[in-house]
């Protein structure tokens, strides 16, 4: 039937709409269980969710399987497989990170087993110290490196100074051990991760069952390894995988040893055709899958979580003090683990107050001036004011929708919070180069959100990617807040007139706020010098976050690697006082906000 317009049965289309709209609205009410504004926040966080976390890796997947024509075809993906320098990359990208994470590894272990069994001098300041890589981007810290291991760097001139090289003579470590300079860096940034979840896995295993092994004559070496080995395989698994999967897509290092042969680099020197060229959409998709891969396979290498067993936990076993030599030793050891871990570091300080280092072990002369032109430099101030714009209002979305996930999640019963909760968790496991692929595959022209194109303006963008990837750290920081917060005490001033909504407003947020402020303060200091999403979105020069404004200080000859080195201390130092006050704040819960 034709409506006429103003006629009575076109003025009752509407009603009729609206009101199936509300029965539908009612239904999922009663179906759900809920108020109404508990169903509009669920809906509204698994909108943003959908559009902003999954749409963009369903795009950036979809494009590696249709032609031109928007057939279904799998010849891209199979040509990734065939062409050797696709292949070769792919390779080397699970090279990278299998030894990364065998590196961090044998870094972490065996400091998370002494700190869990022994106490010794220093232990509290030094296991601080052993956290510090954390503090600065890999990339950042190859500044460094590069300084101090190339041609003409620290190491071949104290190896002349000894006698065991020539005047004239070089070794190019750079050069010829590139892929381990590349592991070695993500190894020991990495490494604090680890390190925290085997502490955490370690000191939750129930004295109990170490007694008790040690009572039926398993001791030693056979007992750590049938009982305790076991026991923290969660510890291993949640801290492994995340290294594995970060190593595995790392960008920013490969980059600055100006490494190609890599997957991750692949792709980012693919983004200036992504229009016309399908086999970067593969490469992304290869990748993203290979991730999943890997995910399961590291699952079913540490095998099946043991069963939670009722016990006192919290620490495995006594604390052994040693003094003496073997004290020393042991303190002496987590100061040379402190030492290689931070010598990256202390090549960017150097670096950055050199006024000249060529040929010598350390710097002639020191100057300030590089901090003095980074300041003034037309790179440097606006990529700080950037950083702190899109960081505050990443973090300031971060707040809203983590408070809302882990209020729906703890003290709703809602059905399938479990899966919000997943939701808010899986950004740990989706690289930030895959995730901002998706985006500029979702701004593409012609398409739905082609005005949010980073090429015209990356805000909108970047504010969305830093927060996306951060969420997981505040979600799990207020979520810990509103479990250790008596629900009723929300219920008590419920019960004298004050609504939902005022009660959490003036009841549990004052309550909660410590944990939130930890969650935030992480979110928003490793928002300011993320690496992926601030390489790949910011496409103009006046729009460079930090990290982009880093790398392309980097690349210029003369003067650029000194004002990169500057930048990067103040990053360093501005992450460093970041992290500590998190770690005041969270106390021994750090670790959590690290676990998958």
């Amino acid at each position: 039937m034709k409506l006429i317009p103003g006629s009575k049965a076109s003025n009752e289309a509407p009603s009729r709409r609206w009101g199936i709209l509300q029965r539908v609205v009612r239904s999922l009410r009663r179906g759900f269980g809920v108020s109404r504004i508990t169903l509009v926040l669920y809906l509204s966080v698994l909108a943003f969710f959908g559009i902003f976390f999954v749409l963009p890796i369903a795009l950036a997947v979809r494009g590696a399987f249709l032609d031109q024509t928007g057939a279904l075809t799998f010849d891209y993906i199979r040509e990734v497989f065939r062409n050797p320098i696709y292949l070769e990359g792919f390779t080397n990208a699970l090279k990278l990170a299998a030894g990364s994470t065998l590196l961090a590894f044998l870094i972490a272990g065996p400091l998370a087993w002494i700190s869990e069994r022994y106490e010794f001098p220093a232990k509290r300041t030094l296991s601080a110290f052993l956290l510090l890589p954390m503090m600065l981007p890999p990339f950042v810290g190859a500044i460094g490196f590069l300084q101090i291991f190339g041609q003409e760097g620290a190491v071949n001139a104290l190896l002349r100074t000894i006698g065991w090289l020539g005047q004239n003579q070089v070794i190019d470590w750079v050069g010829d051990w590139r892929e381990w300079g590349i592991i070695a860096l993500n190894a020991l940034h990495l490494y604090p991760i680890l390190y925290l979840n085997l502490v955490a896995a370690l000191a939750n295993v129930d004295p109990a069952l170490l007694e008790a092994a040690e009572n039926l004559g398993c001791t030693g070496m056979r007992r750590t390894w049938r009982i305790v080995v076991p026991l923290v395989m969660p510890g291993i698994f949640a801290g492994g995988s995340i290294v594995l999967v970060w190593a595995f897509t790392e960008l920013g290092v490969p980059l600055m040893f100006d490494y190609s042969r890599v997957t991750s680099v692949q792709i980012f020197s693919g983004l200036s055709d992504i229009d016309s060229n399908p086999f970067t959409y593969a490469l992304v998709a290869v990748t993203l899958f290979s991730v999943a891969l890997i995910y399961i396979a590291f699952r079913a290498l540490v095998g099946k979580p043991p069963p939670v067993m009722p016990g006192r936990g919290g620490h495995a076993g006594q604390l052994f003090v040693l003094s003496g030599l073997r004290g020393l030793l042991c303190s002496s050891f987590f100061l040379a683990i402190c030492f290689v871990a931070l010598l990256p570091q202390f090549g960017v300080l150097l670096v950055s107050f050199s006024r000249d280092w060529y040929r010598t072990v350390f710097p002639q002369s020191f100057t300030f001036q590089h901090y003095v032109l980074a300041l003034g430099n037309h790179l440097t101030v606006p990529s700080i004011q950037n950083s702190l714009v899109y960081a505050s209002l990443s973090t300031i979305v971060d707040v809203v929708l983590g408070v809302t996930i882990a209020y729906l999640v703890t003290r709703t019963k809602i059905v399938g919070r479990s899966l919000l909760d997943t939701l808010a968790m899986l950004p740990l496991a989706v690289p930030g180069l895959i995730l901002a692929f998706g985006y500029l595959a979702m701004t593409r022209r012609s398409s739905l959100l082609s005005f949010l194109d980073p090429a015209q303006n990356p805000l909108v963008l970047l504010v969305l990617a830093y927060a996306v990837r951060r969420i997981p750290y505040v979600v799990r920081s207020a979520a810990a807040g509103f479990e250790q917060a008596s629900v009723t005490l929300e219920e008590a001033a419920q019960s004298v007139g004050a609504s939902p909504f005022r009660a959490l407003k003036r009841v549990t947020l004052p309550l909660i706020m410590a944990s939130l402020f930890s969650g935030s303060i992480l979110a928003f200091a490793f928002a300011m010098l993320e690496v992926s999403d601030s390489l790949i979105l910011a496409q103009k020069q006046a729009d460079y976050p930090i990290a982009k404004a880093i790398y392309q200080l980097s690349n210029i000859l003369g003067e650029g690697r000194y004002l990169a080195a500057a930048l990067g201390v103040w990053a360093m130092v501005f992450l460093g006082l970041t992290i500590a006050a998190a770690s005041r704040a969270i106390g021994a819960k750090l670790g959590a906000l690290f676990r998958s």
